[in-house]
């Protein structure tokens, strides 16, 4: 860290503790009114053991943000963005609560669910869970109330916030230069320009517009004449169709063995970076009553003589400053005594950038979250720039790879990345201002092949692992996907290849271990219980390794290489206006490619699963390999990687099937001569796991169950 990087987040610290101190005379971020909508009872009224039914309370919050104060100005654009006559920038967001009816019987934690795509993620702890079915109601059990709210615009359904359009200073459109990928798994005609991930163009002209094609995602781009493409609608007009700023046509039809990406002029940026500011105020006002906590009601409901909205009145609205908000007791049922912040994929990105930011303090120096669980997030995202697009991918080995999100810091501590000349860690702004939380990173091994994840525990030469902060734990679910499996399901049924992938799709569940650390993450919180210790692969022991280097015995997938279909990162620079420590400000597109990283996986044994790591039942106990990665198939760019969708290699159930198929894994039946034998190995790798805190005893009774159930061998 240079000296003057050291001054100024010594600064930004100092700077906070005055805004802190200086809030009760300021135009303060937050929650000025709550409109509910609906409270029904949840899970159809189901009780859940000693805690009881609960109830969905479901509305709108409002709220403004100072775009002048320091902890609002690390959002690209709020300067630019609509002001109120008091100043400040208004947003108002979709929210969702589900807490027990009785909230004195609940366990008065708060878990915040950050909506993928403005869907709920955490309900998948809920084995068996689907719609309004509760499946075995853990976390209601467990007594949580369970929060959502919108932080995201450019989804069409769910939970989002309303979108805050920046324009210039003289009120003009914003414009500038957007890229975006389409990738189609069917044949199409049209693509929508507005729909997630881009921007309206600026004209239905497409001079100066670039559109390009290519079968691999580091093939030569090849140009596509601006004749033979269109800013228009041909779903039912052929081309060159009806013309539209909103969509884009290509003569031919877009087919399914390409990459197509366009570059183009955009107008009217969202400001994406109030979601977190809006989140951070929204789990303030629930937990602290806005940072007031007068014992006087929670009301923004008096003006405070200077045009600007107190929090103090308890009289009807005036000053142009909404009436009283109802009080978080009101909403949640009681005081929350502490809070858990649980984001999947997208959303654990966005919980990294949340950190990374400093949005985990209010403006009155409390605490937001005392915990953070970024599941299978080994990045941060492009949450914070210009022509924002949340919904996009932070970058695979097939798709948006240039996209941002995996710049440095990757890590969790101060680590100096030679390679873009950053040094620091996710954790430096918390770190400043003692509003770190206790960290739980879990993360499959699709994160590893498609994200980077080595970069987060290893030098960026591959050479050696790095020190992990005390208040971080990870943990690797070994031989798992991104997408995780069904724990309901038999360990014997075989799932089926996905269109456009060449291998079954990898059924290892994930879910029972993030039960467990769950457990885990709230005992350290309420009572000082110390968790399990990391188990990620490391480079000091062996198993984690070049990608070269990791050798599968068997595939059954043809024309692809295994180096082929993991994601190598280069440091790409993106011009001078672009924030790379922050992921913020303004992206010059395309960027330009400079040094590779080194490219580390988790290292495997002659199975080929995992050798380190969270080693779960069906890993200590295979019944085929599981992997983090899978190729594509014939028609869909052959040999790129599936995404973020990892395969499964079931073994065969006798030898001479496997000799004559070329197999060297052993056969079930060589494994396990009986299934007395295969259930006894099942039960002491499930009891074990139990003992280590990241097996429930339920799940491991379920797990048993299965076995007993499964044919095997």
């Amino acid at each position: 860290m240079t000296i003057n990087e050291f001054v100024r987040r010594a600064s930004f610290a100092a700077v906070v503790a005055t805004a802190g101190m200086a809030a009760n005379g300021a135009a303060d971020a937050r929650i000025t009114s709550i409109q509910v909508t609906s409270t029904t009872p949840a899970f159809n009224g189901t009780s859940f053991g000693s805690v009881g039914p609960y109830e969905n309370v479901v509305g709108v919050a409002h709220g403004e943000l100072d775009p002048d104060d320091p902890l609002n100005a690390v959002i690209t654009d709020i300067e630019l963005a609509p002001r109120n006559a008091r100043g400040a920038v208004e947003y108002a967001m979709d929210f969702s609560i589900f807490k027990p009816v009785d909230e004195s019987k609940g366990n008065h934690t708060l878990l915040y669910d950050v909506v993928n795509r403005g869907r709920m993620s955490i309900p998948a702890l809920d084995i068996g869970s689907s719609g309004s079915n509760p499946g075995d109601g853990f976390l209601e059990n467990s007594g949580y109330t369970i929060v959502y709210s919108g932080w995201e615009h450019d989804v069409t359904s769910g939970i989002k916030i309303t979108p805050v359009v920046a324009h210039n200073k003289d009120g003009s459109a914003i414009t500038g230069r957007v890229r975006s990928e389409y990738i189609v798994n069917s044949p199409t005609s049209t693509q929508d320009v507005t729909a997630p991930p881009a921007y309206e163009s600026i004209s239905t002209s497409n001079a100066g517009a670039t559109l390009t094609r290519r079968v691999h995602q580091f093939d030569a781009k090849e140009v596509i004449p601006n004749s033979q493409w269109a800013f228009a609608d041909c779903t039912s007009t052929p081309f060159p169709g009806v013309p539209s700023t909103l969509k884009v046509c290509l003569q031919g039809g877009f087919d399914t063995n390409h990459i197509y990406e366009i570059v183009y002029t955009a107008k009217n940026p969202v400001v994406t970076g109030i979601g977190f500011a809006a989140t951070r105020d929204f789990l303030s006002y629930l937990r602290n009553s806005n940072g007031r906590n007068t014992g006087k009601g929670n009301g923004v409901g008096n003006g405070d003589g200077r045009g600007r909205c107190n929090n103090r009145g308890q009289g009807a609205a005036h000053n142009g400053c909404p009436q009283l908000l109802p009080t978080p007791a009101s909403l949640l049922g009681s005081a929350m005594d502490n809070a858990i912040i649980y984001g999947s994929s997208q959303s654990g990105r966005w919980i990294r950038t949340f950190l990374q930011l400093g949005f985990n303090q209010d403006e009155n120096l409390h605490l937001v979250v005392e915990g953070a669980i970024p599941h299978k997030a080994s990045n941060r995202g492009a949450f914070n720039v210009r022509w924002g697009q949340p919904t996009r991918l932070s970058g695979t080995q097939h798709t948006e790879t240039q996209f941002p999100g995996q710049e440095s810091p990757q890590t969790w501590g101060v680590y100096a990345d030679t390679l873009s000349n950053v040094t620091a860690s996710q954790l430096d702004r918390c770190n400043a201002t003692n509003s770190c939380p206790k960290i739980f990173h879990t993360i499959t091994d699709t994160e590893y092949w498609q994200a980077l994840m080595a970069l987060n525990t290893s030098t960026v030469d591959g050479s050696a692992d790095l020190v992990i902060p005390d208040n971080v734990r990870i943990y690797q679910f070994s031989s798992t996907q991104h997408g995780g499996g069904d724990p309901t399901a038999l360990p014997t049924v075989l799932p089926n290849p996905p269109a456009n992938c060449q291998l079954r799709t990898n059924p290892n569940p994930f879910i029972p271990a993030q039960r467990a650390l769950l457990v885990a993450l709230h005992q350290w919180i309420v009572d000082g219980t110390e968790p399990p210790p990391s188990l990620y692969s490391k480079v000091s022991d062996g198993t984690l390794a070049p990608v070269e280097t990791v050798h599968y015995g068997y595939t059954g997938a043809v024309n692809f290489t295994v180096p082929g279909v993991a994601n190598r990162k280069f440091y790409l620079d993106r011009g001078n206006a672009f924030n790379v420590e922050d992921i913020s400000g303004v992206m010059a597109e395309p960027p330009i490619a400079r040094a590779p990283y080194a490219l580390l996986v988790p290292a495997v044994n002659s199975d080929g699963n995992d050798l380190g790591g969270l080693r779960n039942v069906n890993v200590q106990v295979p019944l085929g390999t599981y992997t983090g990665w899978n190729p594509r198939k014939a028609g869909f760019s052959e040999g790129d990687s599936c995404d973020l969708t990892g395969g499964y290699i079931p073994f065969f159930r006798t030898q001479a099937q496997r000799i004559a198929a070329g197999d060297p894994r052993p056969s079930l039946a060589e494994r396990y001569p009986t299934h007395a034998d295969y259930v006894a190995k099942v039960t002491a790798a499930a009891n074990s796991l139990v003992a280590q805190r990241v097996l429930l005893p339920q799940d491991a009774a379920l797990m048993i169950q299965q076995a007993n159930a499964a044919v095997v061998p």
